[in-house]
């Protein structure tokens, strides 16, 4: 019996680096790998041509999956550095000016604050202005998480929002400057989804991959699913591709 694929299988990736942490890519979409060749026409004096050349091919591929994995994101695009912790939002935090002085609003997360984004009034929707110190009505100052109002702005209604360290859980990746030329390669495994006879899922493996694409749109109602694109090439051995099926040889 040929071979049936069900579903959208399974990609796992693996960076060339010694020791790279296997992953595979979680809540997977969609995969997609193409390959394409260039030809060369051989016309006469006729409209169609009389023979056709065949040149160089190219593998590519892209993949949607809905898991946001730092580890594997670096691995196949970035090589950046990972470090324990995570960078967190409070988005519009609530507080309320004091009716007397010292007229501050100390956010939740003050301890590890990192920088504030935005600051609204609750009650019209107008952000208040950003001044070094001595705010006046309608501005506000902050140092350490502290935000610091005019005595014009005793009782309002503010919201908050601002970033702030968080140690014990998530990691952060970070990027800087690299040489052009300089990309990350990785190994793709692409396992087919339902069989019909149960047996071992066959796959494709390219061994020899790099990044060319990653995109990250959000939508309104609705889930955020990152997509990939890469190119496949061949490795210092020279291997290009596996492509297993469980159909019968002849």
């Amino acid at each position: 019996m040929s071979q049936l694929i069900y579903h959208t299988g399974t990609l796992m990736a693996k960076g060339s680096a010694a020791n790279a942490t296997p992953q595979a890519f979680g809540t997977l979409q969609n995969v997609s790998i193409d390959l394409s060749w260039t030809t060369k026409e051989l016309y006469g004096q006729y409209n169609f041509a009389v023979a056709v050349g065949q040149g160089n091919c190219k593998i590519t591929g892209k993949a949607a999956s809905a898991n946001i994995q730092a580890r594997l994101f670096n691995d196949i695009f970035f090589n950046g550095t990972l470090s324990q912790g995570e960078t967190a939002v409070s988005v519009r935090e609530a507080g309320t000016v004091p009716g007397a002085s010292t007229y501050t609003v100390t956010v939740a997360n003050s301890a590890t604050f990192v920088d504030e984004w935005e600051v609204l009034n609750a009650t019209t929707g107008q952000p208040f202005i950003k001044v070094a110190s001595a705010p006046a009505a309608g501005q506000y100052s902050v140092a350490a998480g502290v935000f610091t109002f005019a005595a014009a702005d005793a009782n309002a209604q503010v919201l908050i929002s601002y970033a702030y360290t968080v140690s014990a859980s998530g990691q952060k990746l970070s990027l800087s400057q690299q040489l052009v030329g300089q990309a990350p390669i990785f190994s793709l495994l692409l396992a087919g989804g339902y069989t019909a006879s149960g047996a071992t899922l066959p796959g494709i493996k390219l061994y020899a991959c790099t990044g060319t694409k990653l995109s990250l749109a959000t939508k309104q109602n609705d889930f955020a699913i990152p997509n990939f694109e890469f190119m496949a090439f061949a490795d210092v051995a020279g291997r290009v591709m596996d492509w297993s099926t469980n159909d019968k040889a002849s």
